[in-house]
């Protein structure tokens, strides 16, 4: 599968192509979150994306976070910007755009001095 499909797949075939990581998290949730390893490391190994759930006490969140996580960074991985299609500017609006120029040169020349 290639790069722009990756963040479509399901839950079980992006986790066939992961390496899962548990391992212990700090912050807030007490004695429980420091000695469990709770917190959940995904690296995603074909294109070597990395992410971390470690914001719940309950390992199973974590992964279902992580798994979230991966899949917004993979869909802008694969974000392509829309072609761009350059379009020629209309006979009016190339007309108005000189008149300006010319009229904004008549005033500076008078500024100078020299319009008359």
């Amino acid at each position: 599968m290639e790069a722009h499909g990756w963040h479509l797949l399901g839950d079980d075939a992006l986790l066939a192509q992961c390496e899962v990581q548990a391992h212990r998290a700090s912050g807030p949730g007490g004695q429980h979150r420091n000695k469990a390893e709770t917190a959940v490391r995904l690296v995603h190994l074909p294109s070597g994306v990395t992410v971390e759930g470690k914001d719940e006490r309950s390992r199973t969140q974590n992964l279902r976070i992580a798994l979230r996580r991966l899949r917004e960074k993979l869909a802008r991985r694969a974000w392509r910007p829309p072609p761009r299609r350059p379009t020629k500017p209309s006979r009016p609006a190339k007309e108005r755009r000189l008149e300006t120029k010319k009229r904004e040169g008549r005033k500076k020349a008078l500024r100078r001095g020299y319009g008359d």
